[in-house]
């Protein structure tokens, strides 16, 4: 069985559909990860970005289904994971394949698969929105240092940039190596190198940030969790539900939750 690599972008994985009716490679495997190798006798084929040909797939998807699909198929592969690009390829496929609107048909295994990609994807959207935090830089920059399980900064920028509009922000994630910055008119995707993160921030060639907070930021975050702590009732403390709710992982990023 053939084995398809991509780069791990949007592009490379629609690219990864058009090969497979090029050649009429139905059963194959697909993987971002370019040392990955499924089996000693697998024919393992690193498929190239194409524009053109990943342009041509997603107008082909947009003319065949719905636009909850479309989203489902792109919250899938922000998810990152293998499993997920799998479910996305052979979705693809069979929406080419059928003659007929596959969307509701969650009987089939991949429509399912990237139904509940993308229900664990928008989660995660959801609770960035809800636990972001800023902290407020000398320069007035309003920074945020995220670590997310999927890659779900493409999808909050919408909700910050809405929410924010008199600030400049920028929302970096320590994990991917990127971040969205926000100023005052455009979001923008930056790279910076992690090293410089604490003297630093690049933003293009041009600009640059001093990240030392403002001095009022120390009496900022006490007011917050002197305000916390006063409208928290001690005696209904149901720890087990809040965790449910308010998961750890995400307690570095609240106030609240640091001495």
């Amino acid at each position: 069985m053939a084995t398809y690599c991509f780069d791990g972008t949007f592009t490379g994985l629609l690219s990864c559909v058009f090969r497979c009716f090029q050649f009429k490679e139905f059963d194959v495997n697909v993987t971002a990860n370019s040392k990955s190798q499924n089996g000693l006798f697998d024919d393992f084929i690193e498929v190239a970005s194409n524009d053109e040909h990943a342009q041509r797939v997603w107008q082909g998807l947009k003319q065949k289904t719905s636009a909850n699909s479309l989203r489902n198929f792109y919250y899938s592969f922000l998810s990152e994971k293998d499993e997920a690009f799998q479910h996305c390829l052979n979705f693809a496929i069979y929406v080419f394949q059928s003659q007929k609107p596959i969307d509701r048909n969650f009987g089939h295994v991949d429509v399912l698969g990237i139904s509940q990609w993308a229900k664990q994807v928008g989660r995660e959207k959801h609770r960035m929105e809800a636990f972001v935090r800023f902290k407020k830089c000398k320069d007035g920059l309003f920074l945020s240092l995220v670590r997310p399980d999927f890659n779900v900064l493409p999808l909050i920028e919408k909700h910050f940039k809405s929410r924010y509009q008199d600030q400049k922000w920028l929302i970096y994630d320590e994990q991917r190596k990127f971040g969205i910055y926000y100023d005052l008119d455009t979001v923008h995707q930056i790279e910076m190198n992690a090293h410089e993160i604490d003297t630093q921030l690049k933003v293009g060639h041009s600009q640059n940030f001093s990240i030392e907070l403002d001095d009022d930021e120390v009496l900022y975050d006490q007011l917050w969790k002197d305000y916390f702590n006063s409208v928290n009732i001690k005696a209904r403390k149901n720890m087990k539900l809040h965790i449910q709710y308010v998961p750890k992982r995400y307690w570095r990023y609240m106030n609240e939750k640091t001495l």
